[in-house]
């Protein structure tokens, strides 16, 4: 990885805001919950027109990171965008309990990390032999366990991966602190993105976002985890559908335990989605799968979200390579880092 300098971005001032209140206006999707979500007021802001694609990553030192048009891209402290990782291929990024940045790269079908001294260490590039399909998102546990998802979007002719009766395997699996990688879903999803565990271990949040497929998966899942970091199967609940617009990406704890889940299309997309109205924002969840609030995000296609700022209650949202924020009134709860 290497690091490049550009000009400084500052977004065109208003655009796509009528839109945005329009829709904030329109939105009925949303349930009160017993404690306020957003700050009052708050309304999504726009802070980038590009190089928001993935990610985000929060660094109280560095800012903001995020995978976008196959780089890392950096937005300090002071708003100035940058390219931090060249040709990274990257989409999902995190930050581990040591404060090392995790890296799911599809191009390069691997995971990687980048040590305190900038160098990188490749933790996964293979299961049993065969290649990864396209390593996508990831979550931590409390034991430092990294926990990352495996689908294949697009062209699935060099899949590798399969099972004892030769399906195409797109799974989710975790690497341990000593390097062991183990698969804890096979088939019990259809395409998994987005993944959560809470705090406590006791819970694994997986998006199922089968969205370039006639009818595929747009469901969102829990899975109680077990001590030893598997899955147990026969606690699968579905909690929720999106349907026939685009299912759930990325997502994110606040320190209550709900759940912002970046997903939804505005425009159509058939034959895979075509849903009635616009779709595209934030859901947020009650832990239990209860919708309390829907804020809209007037891009095609809502991707991720993450918590960073100071105080950790900025939410930033990637949306169709554009980058915008919306404060919380409660922080988030990454693996790192920690409010004092």
């Amino acid at each position: 990885m290497s690091a490049r300098v550009t000009p400084d971005f500052c977004p065109p001032a208003g655009r796509s805001i009528l839109l945005l209140v329009a829709i904030h206006l329109l939105s009925t999707h949303f349930v009160s919950g017993a404690e306020p979500i957003f700050a009052p007021g708050s309304m999504p802001e726009l802070l980038a027109e590009e190089g928001a694609g993935e990610g985000p990553a929060w660094h109280p030192e560095l800012g903001l990171l995020t995978s976008g048009g196959g780089h890392i891209y950096r937005r300090d402290l002071a708003g100035k965008q940058s390219i931090y990782g060249e040709n990274a291929g990257s989409n999902g990024l995190m930050f581990d309990r040591q404060g090392r940045l995790i890296i799911c790269e599809p191009v390069r079908r691997q995971v990687s990390r980048v040590e305190k001294n900038g160098d990188v260490t490749v933790l996964t590039e293979r299961y049993e032999g065969k290649l990864y399909n396209q390593p996508n998102d990831l979550t931590i546990d409390s034991k430092g366990r990294i926990y990352f998802s495996d689908p294949r979007y697009g062209d699935r002719a060099d899949m590798e991966l399969v099972d004892a009766q030769g399906r195409k395997v797109e799974g989710v699996y975790r690497i341990d602190p000593d390097g062991k990688v183990t698969r804890i879903i096979t088939h019990e999803v259809d395409r998994p993105n987005g993944l959560v565990i809470t705090p406590d271990d006791k819970y694994l949040y997986v998006a199922d976002n089968n969205n370039d497929t006639e009818g595929g998966a747009r469901k969102l899942f829990r899975f109680d985890l077990k001590g030893d970091g598997t899955v147990d199967f026969a606690s699968q609940k579905l909690l929720y559908d999106w349907k026939k617009t685009r299912g759930p990406d990325g997502m994110k704890l606040d320190a209550l335990g709900r759940l912002y889940v970046a997903a939804g299309l505005n425009k159509q997309n058939p034959p895979f989605e075509t849903q009635d109205e616009p779709t595209a924002g934030v859901y947020v969840f009650s832990s239990e799968g209860k919708l309390l609030k829907f804020v809209p995000i007037p891009r095609d296609e809502t991707t991720n979200v993450g918590f960073g700022g100071p105080d950790l209650k900025t939410l930033y949202i990637t949306s169709g390579g554009s980058l915008w924020s919306l404060r919380t009134m409660t922080p988030g709860k990454p693996a790192w880092p920690m409010l004092k």
